[in-house]
């Protein structure tokens, strides 16, 4: 196949996957088959644009293959005849919308989506996993690690819930008041874990750029739908916040950089300054969340550009407020690193000293901390111990020739 077409058809599955299964799905009421009519567009275009070339809209293109591979699905099941006309209609009202240079201008239906994914009749514990495979386009596999259970069980358990969705009748719809406030903050976690996948995977740079900025986008669009959600307005925040320290993670020979090391320089100072107008907004609706508290941590952190410092002793406060209202592995983890920083190692191995050997035997974050720390303590042996492990757990390449540079230093100091 032409590099091309192929390149094509990559870069249009991995940018509008999500919205061409949103506007299928939510038409015909069907993710599963969404999915098929996607993936059977997508095999056409594998085959056809090398001949033909790629067309001048990849994704109109493949939304009417895929909207015809669901209408013919359709056609060879027994469904409803009204059932039936409904559908039809509403594709064919699709395909007229797009105008003769072939630009689609079918309606974004990603956030309806995201809030049938969260419906009370789904297991809540496949919420997010849902949503991050339905909406983004991630693999199972990849959930699957990030939420440590097998691919298969994942796989499983994504099945079910999308014929759940079908069977059960599911509304794609953004829900009404009373029950938006459980629901949000479920999808609010989902579109974070998206971003921080696109983060964590920012040694495939185009993928990062994909992945992350999907995220952003899909939380402009929630904070547009709901301009008044103070965890909504914080979420954004911290994705800016984040996402301005992108070209500063790596230095010019492609090597990690942490946070506290980092040129702030290379910061876009743009991006910081619209996060913190946003955090400001957020602040001003006196509902404090555990968003708007991560956003508030990226935000002293970002005070570095300015002051030249970084304000330990605030950001101490800060996760205490964050472990208190969400107290998760990774905001804990963060917590002890802090605290080394602020008070010293110790006191922060007496934190990370209090965790449940099973909670932290496969978490790379605890093992890469505890490591510095016991460098910082001048117990070698024990941070070289540590930074194998971290080295082991990491799927970075990056972060790998980082921590092994840490534990040659380790290693020199024990046999100096």
């Amino acid at each position: 196949m032409p590099p091309d077409a192929a390149r094509a058809a990559e870069k249009v599955a991995r940018q509008s996957y999500g919205k061409l299964i949103a506007f299928l799905a939510a038409r015909s009421r069907d993710v599963p088959a969404a999915e098929d009519a996607l993936s059977e567009a997508l095999a056409s275009a594998l085959r056809v644009w090398p001949e033909r070339g790629v067309p001048g809209n990849p994704e109109a293109w493949l939304l009417v293959a895929a909207r015809r591979n669901l209408m013919q699905a359709a056609r060879h099941r027994i469904v409803e005849t009204n059932a039936q006309t409904t559908i039809s209609v509403a594709f064919e009202e699709a395909e007229e919308r797009m105008n003769e240079a072939g630009h689609a201008v079918f309606p974004d239906e990603r956030l309806k989506l995201l809030f049938a994914c969260t419906h009370p009749a789904i297991d809540s514990s496949v919420h997010t996993a849902l949503m991050l495979q339905t909406v983004l386009g991630i693999e199972a596999r990849t959930i699957a690690r990030a939420f440590v259970v097998s691919p298969e069980a994942m796989s499983q358990r994504l099945v079910r819930a999308k014929v759940k969705i079908r069977d059960a009748g599911i509304p794609f719809a953004i829900p009404p008041r009373p029950a938006l406030a459980g629901r949000l903050a479920t999808v609010l976690s989902a579109i974070y874990a998206a971003y921080g996948l696109g983060w964590d995977g920012l040694d495939g740079i185009e993928g990062h750029h994909s992945l992350a900025g999907e995220a952003i986008s899909l939380g402009r669009a929630l904070l547009a739908m709901l301009p008044d959600e103070p965890e909504a307005i914080g979420l954004l925040s911290l994705m800016l916040h984040c996402e301005a320290r992108h070209n500063a993670r790596r230095d010019s020979n492609g090597r990690y950089v942490p946070l506290d090391e980092q040129d702030t320089v290379a910061w876009n100072a743009i991006m910081i300054a619209e996060a913190d107008t946003l955090l400001r907004k957020a602040g001003g609706f006196d509902r404090f969340g555990p968003f708007q508290c991560q956003a508030a941590i990226q935000s002293a952190h970002a005070a570095r550009r300015l002051s030249g410092t970084t304000d330990w002793q605030a950001l101490t406060t800060l996760y205490a407020a964050l472990v208190m209202m969400k107290p998760t592995l990774g905001a804990r983890v963060s917590q002890a690193a802090v605290i080394g920083r602020a008070s010293n190692a110790a006191a922060g191995l007496e934190q990370l000293d209090k965790f449940d050997p099973r909670d932290v035997a496969a978490y790379q974050p605890y093992w890469a901390v505890r490591a510095f720390l016991l460098a910082q303590t001048g117990d070698n042996a024990a941070a070289a111990d540590a930074y194998m492990a971290a080295i082991g757990l990491s799927d970075s390449p990056a972060v790998r020739d980082f921590l092994a540079d840490r534990l040659k230093e380790a290693r020199q100091s024990i046999s100096g």
